[in-house]
């Protein structure tokens, strides 16, 4: 993990590749719970009897739950000491290139795009790609907007 003391440290890093989280499954269970708290219950998702006949094989994650992994696995990459708080706030562009079949490891990679002043603290961009275990495109292409206030 990267660990930046200050945000005029962590603007010293853009364009830096900041590095990679740990690798995490993408269990059914997750997915389950996902579908449950959206109410995105497409059989692509849930329905395995079916998923198996389908494009992929196997009952694949929801794009926007892989999504939504982003600040867990960024909390593994890095983070900036002293500030009172961060928050998302949030996104350029998103892409699903590549499914998450369910039983994958996703791991994310951070390149710091670029840290602005805003009131009261800082506006970061970053360019987060979640990749699959073996697999030959990425899951998830995304640019994050986050802020940390002092």
């Amino acid at each position: 993990m990267k660990v930046f003391e200050s945000p005029e440290e962590l603007t010293a890093a853009v364009g830096e590749h900041l590095g990679y989280s740990d690798w995490h499954v993408v269990t059914q269970e997750q997915v389950q719970l996902f579908a449950d708290a959206t109410g995105d219950h497409q059989w692509i998702h849930l329905d395995a009897e079916r998923a198996a006949q389908g494009p992929f094989g196997t009952t694949i994650a929801h794009g926007y739950l892989t999504l939504s992994l982003l600040p867990m696995l960024a909390a593994e990459v890095y983070r900036v000491k002293n500030v009172k708080m961060g928050v998302n706030y949030g996104l350029n562009r998103v892409r699903f290139p590549s499914p998450v079949p369910t039983g994958s490891r996703v791991r994310v990679g951070i390149t710091l795009a670029s840290v602005e002043p805003v009131s009261g603290g800082y506006q970061l961009i970053g360019e987060a790609v979640i990749e699959r275990e073996g697999g030959d495109k990425p899951c998830c292409v995304a640019q994050t907007v986050s802020r940390v206030y002092l």
